[in-house]
């Protein structure tokens, strides 16, 4: 097949992050299937246009309920757009991954459940549990249930709309871990919006060897410390240090993703003869 045109909304807002070094890594073990583009969303109201094939919309920092008027604007009308697209059952499919803080938009925008501010910062890596309908979803082949995730976040998605998800076709394939002590509603981590679209409300390109070098720095230990306790300091470093664990996650989610839309558009069953050697990349 043709070369896949991929475009990175970058949501990050100019702040120095990890997660645009990732996607590009993992999109770098791709060859030349792929060849992407970056949009600076959030600081320069940037946003692509119809003519690629894959999208991946970043995580981000602040409140996903604020805007400026203008580039969340454009952003809503580029989602809008790509979901018209596919309706359409002549057009060849456009594909898109929404991380996190872009997660959150798109369940806001399409009424799908509620964004609200957190009672503490979830930071760290954590289980998260497939949900029954989630048990068939093919980004989660190779994953234990529950399975682990980098989640660093002040919202949360919550409070599904049944109706509004069976009108859209939409699942929730993975929530939050089981918390049997506090009577807090578990947030959704996962949802299947439609055959092409798909977001996390974790950090899926977050890889273990790229983590433990950023977190092991000694500034950056000891703010995490002080945060967040020194034992949810130390659980992360074991977390990241255990091959099964986010490093599975790392290499399965957003790479499975990527091989079903290059095999989409190939019209193939099997996209191409890459493999993702576990343990490759960078946090």
């Amino acid at each position: 097949m043709e070369t896949a045109r991929l475009a990175i909304l970058d949501m990050y807002e100019g702040l120095p992050n990890q997660g645009m070094r990732c996607i590009k890594e993992i999109l770098s073990q791709f060859g030349d299937e792929v060849e992407w583009e970056i949009f600076d969303v959030r600081s320069l109201a940037e946003v692509p246009d119809l003519s690629f094939d894959i999208y991946i919309s970043t995580g981000g920092p602040g409140n996903p309920t604020d805007g400026d008027g203008v580039w969340d604007v454009k952003y809503y009308k580029w989602l809008d757009a790509v979901w018209q697209w596919n309706q359409n059952p002549e057009n060849s499919r456009k594909h898109v991954f929404l991380i996190c803080h872009s997660f959150q938009m798109a369940c806001l925008h399409f009424g799908l459940a509620e964004v609200s501010r957190r009672k503490s910062v979830s930071f760290g890596t954590f289980i998260c549990h497939i949900t029954e309908e989630g048990h068939d979803e093919p980004l989660f082949d190779g994953l234990e249930n529950p399975f682990y995730v980098a989640d660093f976040r002040d919202f949360q998605v919550t409070q599904p709309d049944e109706t509004r998800f069976e009108d859209m076709g939409a699942k929730i394939v993975a929530l939050e871990k089981l918390r049997p002590h506090i009577a807090l509603e578990r947030a959704l981590m996962a949802v299947r919006f439609s055959e092409e679209i798909f977001g996390v409300q974790f950090h899926p390109e977050a890889d273990s060897e790229g983590m433990l070098k950023h977190f092991l720095a000694p500034e950056r230990r000891e703010k995490i410390i002080r945060e967040h306790s020194e034992e949810k300091y130390l659980l992360m470093i074991e977390h990241l240090n255990d091959p099964g664990k986010i490093g599975l996650t790392h290499d399965i989610i957003l790479p499975q993703f990527l091989r079903r839309a290059l095999s989409s558009l190939s019209g193939k069953l099997e996209v191409s003869s890459l493999q993702l050697a576990a343990g490759h990349g960078s946090y």
